[in-house]
Formats: structure tokens, C-alpha cells, sequence
């Protein structure tokens, strides 16, 4: 059963956008005046573009959320890098899907990537992770510098699994099976410049018991670096709280890098 949900704050994020303006003029009156003549071909080119902006160690620390990103009873947890949900451990059953081969390996990648906490791959540059405990769930908060390219194709890979993965059924190291549904996750807000989100329910053993674990499972980016959130338990998943992070995060991700220190609070409005 789903946690139940509480009135979500609504959260201002405001993006600027600016543009750059390059103007260049060659008058040539034919006269050999120093007035007529022409403009210098550097005077001519308009200014390079700034490269994207990588996350330094200090400001992936900073980009992380807070408890106050998240509000209600989350606190913050020690352990969250040795975090592995044994529910996700299992073996695609390949004879289950009778049209695309290739939709299996799809559907172990998942597994395997929310296992390991790989979902958005390895970083090219700085990375930090946190974890948060509420009850008996857990909510994992990644951001780092994986560059555009891979956490786009990340981004796309996930937005298609709710099509490939809707269900299927894999096996244990017990030997016990898991029903794993993926479904798209219901309205994630509209930030970052891509962002994918999905809500995963596995079925099976814990044990010895009969278990089900729902995680809401997202990822998005904010110019070349990512965030992932994996957030939920044994007793369903507050959407919420996913929500907050997703909002939360993406707007203290465009703070560093644009040489801002995030709020320690995040902004709202009535």
C-alpha cells in the first residue's frame, strides 16, 4: 500500500536565459580614409560560447539535497553507499519475451543498475551521493558530472522501458521468482533541461515472505551533469517526496554551476 501523500509545497524554480548579441559593421566609403576603413576580422567573429560548466568535488557536495528538500520525517542516513535491495537481485527470464530478445537485456540492465546505484553509469568527473531514511524506506540521491551525451542516452533508455519492461518475471538466487511492472511515473515536475521518471513494483520473497517493493526511479540532467533518485520500500512509495527531489535538486544543480551556493532552504510560494 502506497504511503499516503500530503499536500506537496509548490516549489518556485525560475530559469534565465540570456542572449548574446554580436553585431559586426565593415564600412568601406572607397575614399583610403581612416573613417572607411574596415573593421578587423577579430572585431568581425562573435564571442565564443562559454564550455558547459563541470561540477567540482565541493560543488557536487553542495548540489546534493537536504532533508528540507524533501520535507516530511526523512533523516539523513550513514550507510547509504553500501545500500543493496536483495529484491533486485534476479535473472531475467529471456523466454518471456516473445517479440525482441534485445527487450530482456533492457530489463536486466535495470535490475542490475538499481542493484549497484549505477543507474545514470559512471561519472567523468566529480560525483556524491546521500541517502535518507523514512520508516522503512529509503530514498538515494546521486549527482555528478556524467557529460551530456551519456546521461541523455540514459535519460532515452528509461523514458522506453514502461514499453519493454512493463512486466516480466525473473529468478532469485533463491531460486524464488519476482514479478517486476515498470509504469511511467504519473506528472514528474517539469524540470532540468531532460528528465526521465518511472515508478518499478517487484513482487516475490523476502525471507521467506511474501514481499513487494515499489521504488519511484528518475533521472534527469542540468547542462552536462546528471541526478538519479531512487526512492521507496516495503511499504510502497510516497511520490512526493520524489517530486521535492526532482524540483529541489535540479534547481541546486543550476545554482553551482552557475557559481551560486544554493539556499539552505529551498524557495516556495503560496
Amino acid at each position: 500500500m502506497n504511503r499516503p501523500s500530503r499536500p506537496a509545497r509548490v516549489l518556485a524554480t525560475a530559469l534565465t536565459a540570456g542572449t548574446l548579441f554580436a553585431t559586426a559593421t565593415a564600412c568601406s566609403g572607397g575614399s583610403g580614409t581612416p573613417e572607411a576603413a574596415a573593421a578587423s576580422p577579430a572585431a568581425e567573429r562573435p564571442a565564443s560560447p562559454s564550455a558547459t560548466p563541470a561540477l567540482t568535488g565541493t560543488g557536487a557536495q553542495a548540489a546534493l539535497i537536504t532533508p528540507a528538500d524533501i520535507e516530511d520525517d526523512w533523516q539523513l542516513a550513514n550507510d547509504a553507499a553500501t545500500w543493496r535491495n536483495q529484491m533486485l537481485v534476479g535473472k531475467v527470464d529471456v523466454a518471456g519475451f516473445l517479440r525482441a530478445k534485445a527487450d530482456a537485456a533492457d530489463c536486466q540492465r535495470l535490475l542490475d543498475s538499481l542493484y549497484s546505484d549505477t543507474l545514470l553509469g559512471r561519472a567523468t568527473g566529480a560525483s556524491g551521493l546521500r541517502g535518507f531514511t523514512s520508516q522503512d524506506s529509503r530514498m538515494l540521491y546521486q549527482v555528478g558530472d556524467y557529460g551530456q551525451a551519456q546521461v541523455d542516452a540514459t535519460v532515452n533508455w528509461l523514458k522506453g522501458l514502461p514499453e519493454k519492461c512493463n512486466q516480466f518475471t525473473a529468478t532469485g538466487s533463491d531460486g524464488s521468482q519476482r514479478t517486476v511492472q515498470v509504469v511511467e511515473y504519473k506528472e514528474p515536475p517539469k524540470v532540468a533541461d531532460a528528465l526521465a521518471a518511472l515508478t518499478v513494483t517487484v513482487q516475490g520473497t523476502s525471507n521467506g515472505q511474501p514481499a513487494t517493493t515499489t521504488l519511484d526511479v528518475a533521472a534527469m540532467r542540468v547542462g552536462a551533469s546528471g541526478a538519479a533518485v531512487t526512492n521507496g520500500g516495503l511499504s510502497g512509495v510516497d511520490h512526493d517526496s520524489t517530486a521535492l527531489a526532482l524540483q529541489n535538486g535540479a534547481q541546486r544543480l543550476k545554482d553551482v554551476l552557475s557559481g551560486k551556493t544554493p539556499a539552505p532552504l529551498p524557495s516556495q510560494f503560496d
